[in-house]
C-alpha cells in the first residue's frame, strides 16, 4: 500500500511537470496562434442563416463545410470551453473522463449489470468544443460494410456503403504509407489518422497470436474488416486530432463563422403555427438569450443531449412530454428510443513476464515504468517515447463467435490493451470504469504494477435496446439513461464467446514465449464458479460490465412509413421545417465498430445535403 501511495505521488509530480514542460517546450501542442476563440455574446449577431448546436465530433465538421460559402453566416453554439493542452497527449486519455471536460452522465441503477459499480455504468461525454472526440481514444474505425447497407434496406436512400464511402474519404488525411494509396482511403482531407507514434514491445506478440487463432492481419477500414491490427488514431504527428483542431482551427479566421464557447442551448424556438424552427434558446455566464436562424438549426447534441434538447422543446413522445410540463408541438414517439451500445467485459486480464532484454521499459505498460523523468525529457525534446503510447487500444481485432452466420460481418470486436486495471494503482481505470474499491482490492491489488494485457470484447451488434427519458422540464438535469445492457440473452452470449476466444489467444505459441497465463483471482461473487466455464464468464461481465462509449440512435432515420423515425434519409425532423439532427444519433441500426468516424461521415455527408436544399 505504502508503495502505492509513494508511486501516486510521483505520477502527480510528473504530471504537473509535464505541464510546466508544455508551457516551455512544445509549441507546436500550445498551439497559441490556432486554437478557437470565444466569441463575447455582446458581439453574436440577432441572426444567422445556419445555427449549430453543440460543437462536437458532427458539429465542427457542420461549421466547417457550410461556412465554405461566404454568403452564408454560421453560428457554433458549444456548452463547454476549449480544448486543454494535456488532452492532446494520448498517455493521459484516461484522465479527462469525469474531468470538467466530461458532461458526467451516468446510467440509471440496474441489477443486472455493473453489479460491482453499484449497478451504474459512466458515460463520458464531450463537454468541449471537439466533443467526444477530446475524451476518446482516438481509434479510427468505419465500421462493416453490411452495416451500410443495411441502412439502406432499412429505407435509407443514399446511405448504402457505396454512398457513404466517399464521404469518409473525403475527409481523411491518411499518413500511413502502406494505406495512402489505397483505394479505401483519401488524403488532404482535414482529420488526419496515422499509426501511434510509440507501440508496446508486445504487439507484433500478440498480432502473431491472432495469426495462429486464424485471423489475417489487415486493414480494418479496407475490403476485409475481419483480422487484428495495429490502431488508426486520429492523431497528427502523434498527438491527438480532434474535430476541433482537424475542421475549425484552420478556418477559425472565416468572418462569417462565429464560435460561441459555454453556450448551453435550453430549448429551439418554434413557430407552432407553421411548425417551423425559427431560432434557439441558450444560456452563456448566466445569461439567456434568443438567436434567430434564417434558413435551418441544425441540432448536433449526440446520442444523450440531442433528444434531450427536442423533448425540451415539444418534440416527443406526447404522453412523456405532458407527463413532465411539456406542451407537445410535434407527436414524435421514437425521440430517446432505440438507444443501442458497444457493451463489453472488463478484467479479462493475462499476466506475462518482460523478458530482461526490454528492460527497463518492458514488454507492456505499467505506468510508474511509462511515466519517468527519462521519457518526460523524451517526450518534451525528442518528441518520441512511451508517453506517445495508447495502452488502452494499441491492438484491434474483428473476430466471429459460433453464432455469427457472416464470416465477413464479425460480430465481436476485441480492444487489445497492454496493461491491465492493475498498471495504475487504480489511479485511472478503477476511478473511470466506476470499479468498487472492495472489488479493486481483491482482484487487482495483488498484481498492483506487474506486466500484463488486457483483452476487452465487445457486442458489435447487441440486440437490446434501450432508451432515454426526462428527468424533468429543467434544461439543466441530465437526463434518465437506461441502456437495458443484457434485456436481450443473445448478447450475453455472445460476450461468453468472445471471452473464450480471448483466452485460446493467450494460449498460442506467440504468448507461450512471454510465459502467459490469466489472471485468475474471481470476483467474489463469481468463486463458486469454475474459472472458464460459461456460467463464470457471464458472472463477470455482468458484474464487470464496460460502455464502450458508444450511444447511438436515439434520434434514428427511417422512411416515413416507420413511425418511430425521428428524421428522414436527409436527416431532416419529421413534422417541422428548418430543422436537422445531424450526429450519431440518428444511427438507425449501431454499426460494427467505433463510432466517431461513422459520426464524422454523417456530418461531412449532412453538411452536403444541406447545401442541396439551399442550391449553394
Amino acid at each position: 500500500m505504502i508503495f502505492a501511495e509513494i508511486t501516486y505521488n510521483i505520477i502527480v509530480f510528473y504530471a504537473v511537470a509535464l505541464y510546466i514542460g508544455l508551457l516551455l517546450c512544445r509549441p507546436d501542442i500550445l498551439d497559441r496562434a490556432n486554437r478557437i476563440e470565444d466569441r463575447p455574446l455582446f458581439t453574436l449577431y440577432k441572426e444567422y442563416d445556419f445555427i449549430i448546436v453543440g460543437g462536437g465530433s458532427a458539429g465542427c465538421v457542420i461549421a466547417n463545410r457550410l461556412s465554405e460559402n461566404p454568403q452564408w453566416t454560421v453560428l457554433l453554439l458549444e456548452a463547454g470551453g476549449e480544448e486543454p493542452v494535456l488532452s492532446e497527449i494520448p498517455l493521459l486519455y484516461p484522465t479527462l473522463q469525469l474531468s470538467s471536460l466530461d458532461w458526467k452522465f451516468q446510467t440509471e441503477f440496474s441489477s443486472t449489470f455493473c453489479l460491482n459499480q453499484n449497478g451504474r455504468s459512466n458515460w463520458p461525454r464531450g463537454k468541449v468544443i471537439g466533443g467526444s472526440s477530446v475524451l476518446n481514444a482516438m481509434l479510427y474505425i468505419r465500421g462493416n460494410r453490411r452495416d451500410y447497407d443495411r441502412w439502406e434496406k432499412l429505407g435509407n436512400e443514399g446511405w448504402s456503403y457505396d454512398d457513404v464511402l466517399p464521404y469518409f474519404k473525403k475527409s481523411e488525411d491518411m499518413k500511413i504509407p502502406e494505406l495512402q494509396n489505397s483505394p479505401y482511403h483519401g488524403t488532404g482531407g482535414y482529420l488526419t489518422v496515422e499509426s501511434l507514434r510509440y507501440q508496446s514491445k508486445i504487439t507484433d506478440s500478440i498480432l502473431n497470436a491472432g495469426k495462429e487463432v486464424g485471423y489475417d492481419v489487415t486493414d480494418l477500414n479496407g475490403e476485409s474488416q475481419c483480422g487484428f491490427t495495429k490502431t488508426q488514431g486520429t492523431l497528427r504527428d502523434g498527438l491527438r486530432c480532434s474535430t476541433a483542431k482537424a475542421f475549425l482551427r484552420p478556418v477559425k479566421t472565416r468572418k462569417n463563422l462565429h464560435i460561441s464557447l459555454y453556450s448551453n442551448v435550453f430549448k429551439l424556438i418554434i413557430n407552432n403555427r407553421t411548425k417551423t424552427v425559427v431560432g434557439v434558446q441558450f444560456q452563456k455566464l448566466g445569461l439567456k438569450r434568443i438567436i434567430r436562424a434564417r434558413k435551418e438549426v441544425i441540432v448536433c447534441g449526440g446520442s444523450i443531449k440531442s433528444p434531450q434538447i427536442l423533448m425540451l422543446s415539444g418534440i416527443g413522445p406526447s404522453d412523456h412530454l405532458l407527463e413532465k410540463g411539456i406542451e407537445p408541438i410535434v407527436h414524435s414517439p421514437g425521440v430517446g428510443k432505440n438507444l443501442q451500445d458497444h457493451v463489453a467485459m472488463g478484467g479479462i486480464t493475462f499476466l506475462f513476464d518482460s523478458p530482461l532484454s526490454m528492460k527497463p521499459i518492458g514488454a507492456g505498460v505499467v505506468l510508474p515504468r511509462f511515466f519517468t523523468w527519462y521519457t518526460f525529457i523524451s517526450f518534451l525534446k525528442s518528441h518520441e517515447g512511451p508517453i506517445y503510447s495508447l495502452p488502452f487500444c494499441e491492438l484491434i481485432a474483428f473476430v466471429n463467435s459460433k453464432y455469427n452466420d457472416n464470416p465477413a460481418w464479425p460480430d465481436i470486436q476485441f480492444i487489445i490493451a497492454t496493461g491491465g486495471d492493475n498498471d495504475d494503482g487504480g489511479l485511472f481505470n478503477r476511478r473511470t470504469h466506476g470499479l468498487n474499491k472492495e472489488t479493486f482490492d481483491r482482484v487487482f491489488k495483488p498484481i498492483l504494477y506487474k506486466d500484463a494485457f488486457t483483452v476487452v470484447p465487445l457486442i458489435l451488434r447487441p440486440k437490446s435496446v434501450g432508451r432515454i427519458i426526462l428527468r424533468n422540464k429543467n434544461p439543466l438535469s441530465q437526463p434518465l439513461i437506461y441502456p437495458n445492457y443484457f434485456d436481450n440473452p443473445y448478447d450475453i452470449k455472445i460476450l461468453i464467446e468472445g471471452a473464450k476466444i480471448a483466452y485460446n489467444l493467450s494460449q498460442t505459441n506467440a504468448m507461450k514465449l512471454y510465459n502467459t497465463t490469466l489472471h485468475a483471482i474471481p470476483f467474489s461473487e463469481c468463486e463458486d464458479y469454475e474459472i472458464l466455464s460459461d456460467e463464470y464468464w457471464e458472472c463477470q461481465a455482468r458484474h464487470y460490465t464496460v460502455t464502450i462509449y458508444h450511444p447511438v440512435g436515439t434520434c434514428k432515420m427511417g422512411p416515413d412509413e416507420d413511425e418511430e423515425a425521428v428524421v428522414d434519409p436527409t436527416l431532416r425532423v419529421r413534422g417541422l421545417s428548418n430543422l436537422r439532427v445531424i450526429d450519431a444519433s440518428v444511427m438507425p441500426k449501431i454499426i460494427s465498430g467505433n463510432t466517431n468516424a461513422p459520426t464524422v461521415m454523417i456530418a461531412e455527408k449532412g453538411a452536403d445535403l444541406i447545401k442541396k436544399r439551399w442550391f449553394e
